[in-house]
This record gives C-alpha cells, sequence and structure tokens, in this order.
C-alpha cells in the first residue's frame, strides 16, 4: 500500500514538473524531495528490524528503553526494543524465564539472586546499566528531625530490598541491627529501636501510597520517581554513590541463562551502557538514576 501511494505521489510530482519546467526554483525542490524519500525508505525498514521483546517496569526502565537515543542507536544495530509495562517485581522474571520475553529491565542484580533461589528460576544478568539511590522521603513528617516516639516508617517487604531500606534507616541512626546481617536484614533483625519506631511492611510498588499515612517512606528509586520525587530535592537521606549499594543494587538487563550472548542482547546492552546513553541518563534523571560504570 504504502509503495503504491509512493508511485501515484512520485507520478503527480513529474506531471508538475512537466509543466513547469526546470528552474531554479525545481532544483532547489530536490533536498527536501530527498530528504521525504529518506524518510519513507525509513518507515518501509523498520518492519526489518528485529524485535526484542522486554518486559520493564515504567520508570525509569521503560522511559529508558523507549527514548529516542535508545531507540536511534539500536535502529543502526538492525534491532528495535518492544516494551511491554509491569507494576509488579514478580511477573517480569516469571515471563523472561518461561521464554515469553527476551529480557527484562526493573530489577537490581541482588534481588535477581535472591528471585532465583527463591523460584527456581535460572535467570542471569546480561549488563548492569544504572543504580538508583535508595531514599528515606516525608511522609506526615518533613524532616528527620522532627523523628518522634511511635513514628511510622513504611518500607519494602521483599527480601532484599527490606534489608536496603533497614540499612539505610541504620545508616541514619534511626535503628541499630544486628551485627554481621547484611542483606538477610529483617525486622526481626533490628536490636536498637531508639524511637519505638513502627515499621510498616509492603510491597514495594505500594509503599509511595502509603506516604500520606506514615510519617516516613523507604523508597526504591524508580517507584519514588513514578510518584514525582526526585533523590536531589525530595528525599531526606539517601545512599551515597559511593557506596558498596552500587554494586549490590546495579540495576540489570536479566535473560534466561543461556541467552546472554544473543546478538540482539548484546546489543540491547551496548547502546544502554554507550557514552550517548549515559549523557541522556544523567542530564534526564538528576541524580536520581546513576549510570553504572562496571559490567
Amino acid at each position: 500500500m504504502k509503495k503504491k501511494l509512493f508511485a501515484t505521489l512520485l507520478t503527480s510530482v513529474l506531471a508538475v514538473s512537466a509543466i513547469t519546467g526546470c528552474s531554479k526554483d525545481a532544483s532547489n525542490s530536490e533536498p527536501a524531495e530527498n530528504a521525504q524519500n529518506t524518510e519513507d525508505a525509513a518507515k518501509e525498514g523498520d518492519g526489518d528490524l528485529e524485535v526484542i521483546t522486554v518486559a520493564a517496569t515504567a520508570v525509569p526502565h521503560a522511559e529508558i528503553l523507549e527514548s529516542e537515543v535508545v531507540t536511534s542507536a539500536l535502529a543502526a544495530k538492525g534491532y528495535k526494543v518492544e516494551v511491554t509495562v509491569f507494576e509488579d517485581y514478580v511477573q517480569p522474571n516469571n515471563v523472561v524465564d518461561a521464554g515469553e520475553f527476551d529480557a527484562n529491565y526493573f530489577q537490581h542484580i541482588t534481588y535477581l539472586n535472591d528471585f532465583n533461589d527463591q523460584n527456581g528460576t535460572s535467570l542471569v544478568n546480561a549488563g548492569g546499566i544504572h543504580y538508583e539511590p535508595f531514599g528515606i522521603y516525608g511522609g506526615t513528617k518533613k524532616s528527620l528531625d522532627e523523628i518522634a516516639d511511635g513514628d511510622t516508617i513504611a518500607i519494602p517487604n521483599d527480601t532484599t530490598n527490606e534489608a536496603r531500606a533497614l540499612l539505610l534507616l541504620e545508616a541514619n541512626e534511626l535503628i541499630k541491627l544486628e551485627d554481621g546481617v547484611g542483606l538477610t536484614a529483617t525486622v526481626n533483625n533490628i536490636a536498637e529501636n531508639p524511637y519505638n519506631l513502627k515499621i510498616v511492611e509492603v510491597e514495594a510498588a505500594q509503599v509511595p501510597h502509603q506516604i500520606d499515612s506514615v510519617s516516613y517512606a523507604v523508597m526504591n528509586g524508580n517507584y519514588a520517581m513514578e510518584a514525582g520525587f526526585t533523590v536531589a530535592t525530595d528525599a531526606l537521606a539517601y545512599e551515597s554513590q559511593d557506596s558498596e549499594a552500587a554494586e549490590k543494587y546495579v540495576n540489570v538487563i536479566a535473560v534466561k541463562e543461556g541467552n546472554e550472548s544473543n546478538p540482539g542482547i548484546v546489543a540491547l546492552v551496548e547502546v544502554l551502557k554507550s557514552d550517548e546513553v549515559k549523557a541522556w541518563i544523567e542530564e534526564q534523571y538528576e541524580g536520581s538514576v546513576v549510570p553504572y560504570e562496571g559490567k
């Protein structure tokens, strides 16, 4: 259909040229015609691009994947990404493990490893892309200086993110955990609670929805951004960029084991780790998303 339409348009252009003759104005129109031809060819060629299907959460993962800087670079390599947005932390892994999607982009490496252990899945890291500082955000209280006995704090309830939230609370001297618990910490490992804080454990995506009913909330970076918060302007405290969190919580492209060397996956990771995409991420998210320099 497109080719027939193009042929009709071309015939019309030739007819007009025959009537008007070869003038200076006609020669000036050639660049415009060439540009149109290039655009039409690109549209025709888009169907020839190999599709990479990716399950992702909306912010920032789907935003990054669907950005012009990523889609253009992928097209130059012969690929296009087809993104499906999920709102939870379970299905994106299940659909990749089942072979329904080529990859997912929503989770950090620690969560991925824990998910495999808990569910018997065989997912692997194809490339670390970015790191999102975890932050403490004000709910009914607007400063950590306002903290009082019995205040409530909402945190994610999944294993690795709960530990991360508790470690951030400990780093700000709000609680003290048992020695050595690290990334296995749960509320049961709180050794000292000087403010008698009430820890409200909810699914990670639901933490922002609790913000008006708790004193404070500890949020994943992507869900904080979806709710309109940024680390630079809204977080009362957050993980420093030079902390081990950059390595422990790097967000990755995850694939089913054995698919990490597939040409499309390699191309996707190369694009996402390119200098151009890193610069776009830094400008777009102003510190809420930090490009990862490791593998």
